[in-house]
């Protein structure tokens, strides 16, 4: 089952899609009584759909598998309420940690299984939220941005970046962008932070992304392997471009996505049972 929502924060209004997790296999498995939680974060001037509904397919086989998910539009994307280019990246944090709250304090929902899918920008997202959220347990980053000013200028242009300084807004596609976006954009480095998150993880990249290089996903491996505690699982996709807009392509991420969530659960259950 799926259904649209409405989640208040600071006087705007986040869309959101929840899809309820399946409970076709009986009263044994995940769903027999608390269910894991998976937050989709979009990228930059994205929604809750994703390229070729790249977000709504992945939601639809989480939720088959026994997960709750929510995919959402941020501030002023999709059609959520606000502007976008106003915002900054601490408010996109707040966001998505106000979406945490909302999924959650729902019924069924384990607190100790909640994981943060991000694309692209949406990506470095998750993985700053992850970082100041304690109930982030694990992550799947999809072509995550490393760099956000640099990836983020170099999309728009560094003459929209310029006309936003200068005359206090910028026009991309049709989106208003003001200073406080881009100067947040600097204000954070995922790659430095990367360090700081105790949960496992998972990169995927695709080989043919002309958009935020593939080289990111080895950097974050070696990143996320450098820490104390929580592993690093990569997946490269040959020939993937920046949406995994192929069919072959947006397969195997989905596939690869749903397989390594499914381990980590395997994984709890083992640690559960080990405990009693």
């Amino acid at each position: 089952m799926e259904r649209n929502i409405i989640i208040r924060h600071h006087g705007e209004e986040l869309t959101a899609s929840i899809h309820y997790p399946s409970r076709e296999k009986g009263s044994s498995g995940r769903c027999k009584e608390r269910v894991p939680l998976a937050v989709i974060c979009h990228g930059f001037v994205g929604n809750r759909i994703g390229v070729d509904r790249i977000f709504v397919k992945a939601a639809r086989e989480l939720a088959s598998d026994g997960y709750m998910v929510i995919r959402f539009d941020y501030v002023g994307c999709g059609e959520s309420s606000g502007n976008y280019g106003s915002e900054d990246m601490e408010s996109m944090i707040a966001q998505t940690r106000a979406v945490l709250d909302y999924g959650i304090t729902s019924a069924d929902v384990d607190p100790q299984r909640v994981t943060l899918i991000g694309h692209s920008l949406g990506g470095a997202v998750a993985l700053l939220t992850g970082v100041r959220d304690r109930r982030v347990k694990n992550l799947v980053l999809w072509a995550a941005v490393g760099y956000p000013f640099n990836d983020i200028v170099k999309i728009v242009g560094r003459e929209a970046y310029d006309r936003s300084v200068k005359s206090g807004s910028s026009d991309f596609s049709g989106y208003s962008f003001t200073p406080v976006y881009f100067n947040s954009l600097a204000a954070f480095q995922p790659f430095q932070e990367a360090g700081k998150f105790s949960g496992d993880v998972l990169v995927i990249h695709g080989t043919s992304d002309d958009v935020i290089p593939v080289d990111y996903a080895f950097l974050y491996q070696k990143l996320f392997w450098t820490r104390p505690e929580g592993r690093c699982d990569k997946e490269v996709i040959f020939q993937g471009d920046h949406t995994f807009s192929s069919g072959p392509a947006q397969a195997q991420l989905l596939k690869r996505t749903k397989d390594w969530m499914n381990q980590q659960e395997h994984v709890q259950e083992e640690w559960q049972n080990w405990m009693i």
